[in-house]
């Protein structure tokens, strides 16, 4: 089946106006929601109360305000905020192009999937080649729902794709994060190397795995639906944090590794003379 397009808009740079429309580039898996009851079983509703006085408050009397200092708000009203919003021009407008692969992947959000509208098959053939030729990128600013994103469109294979990035501010800086002390051996680092090489793919196949979570979840909630049968899980052992030799670790997941291997590779042989002996009967 097709993919429908969530929404239109144009890429612009210089002169160029490239009419496109954006598709979602992931779809809502069949999840598992709950809902909060009562103790009868009937779905209750959130309300909102007055931190002061306790009373309700129905949702159209409330009033947006920004906290400046404790218990201190200023307020706007809708119209106040609809003019600071982003004017939704529908247009990736291009800033400047960078080199592809000098974009960290912790400014990457969400991705959506470009395709070209109507007469614009040719340029956006063209923008990908050129983009696939130099190894740039473009970075575009573009205004949607009152927000102004900023945004990377990049080619992958005969596609174009707009990959939404986090500010500056909004990426903590890495060297926050310790990294922690302590040398590399040589002899460390090889056997590292090699367990990587033994357990490696040279393709990424995400159809290999799936979510056993959620289908665990949601085969429980069939088998509820179906006879009701109380869900029990299994009682856990206390896990503790253990102090591992490095090298006494690498070396057992080599060798598990390569025994494994191994045995994959007799299989065959075993199998060959079984039909052998039978043939030979």
């Amino acid at each position: 089946m097709a993919a429908r397009p969530i929404s239109s808009a144009t890429i612009s740079f210089g002169l160029v106006s490239i009419p496109i429309q954006l598709y979602s580039s992931s779809e809502t898996s069949q999840k598992v929601r709950f809902n909060f009851l009562g103790p009868d079983g009937t779905r209750v509703k959130q309300q909102y109360v007055d931190a002061k006085t306790g009373e309700p408050v129905e949702r159209k009397e409330l009033i947006k305000g920004y906290q400046f200092a404790k218990d201190q708000y200023v307020t706007f009203t809708t119209d106040e905020l609809k003019a600071l919003e982003a004017e939704a021009t529908q247009s990736v407008d291009i800033v400047e192009f960078v080199p592809i692969d000098q974009v960290e992947r912790a400014y990457i959000g969400k991705t959506y999937y470009l395709g070209p509208d109507k007469g614009g098959a040719k340029a956006y053939k063209l923008l990908g080649a050129a983009m696939e030729q130099t190894g740039w990128a473009a970075l575009a600013k573009y205004a949607a729902r009152g927000k102004q994103y900023l945004v990377l469109v990049r080619p992958v294979g005969d596609h174009l794709v707009m990959e939404q990035l986090h500010y500056a501010h909004e990426v903590r800086a890495m060297d926050q994060v310790p990294a922690g002390d302590g040398n590399v051996e040589d002899v460390e680092l090889k056997l590292a190397v090699q367990l990587i090489e033994q357990i490696a793919s040279e393709k990424f196949d995400p159809s290999k795995y799936k979510d056993e979570v959620g289908e665990r979840m949601l085969a429980a909630v069939e088998q509820k639906v179906a006879d009701g049968v109380e869900i029990t899980a299994p009682q856990e052992e206390e896990t503790k944090t253990q102090v591992i030799d490095l090298m006494a670790a690498l070396k057992a997941s080599v060798s598990k590794s390569e025994t494994s291997g191994a045995k994959k590779a007799k299989k065959p042989a075993r199998a060959s003379k079984s039909k052998q002996k039978k043939a030979a009967g």
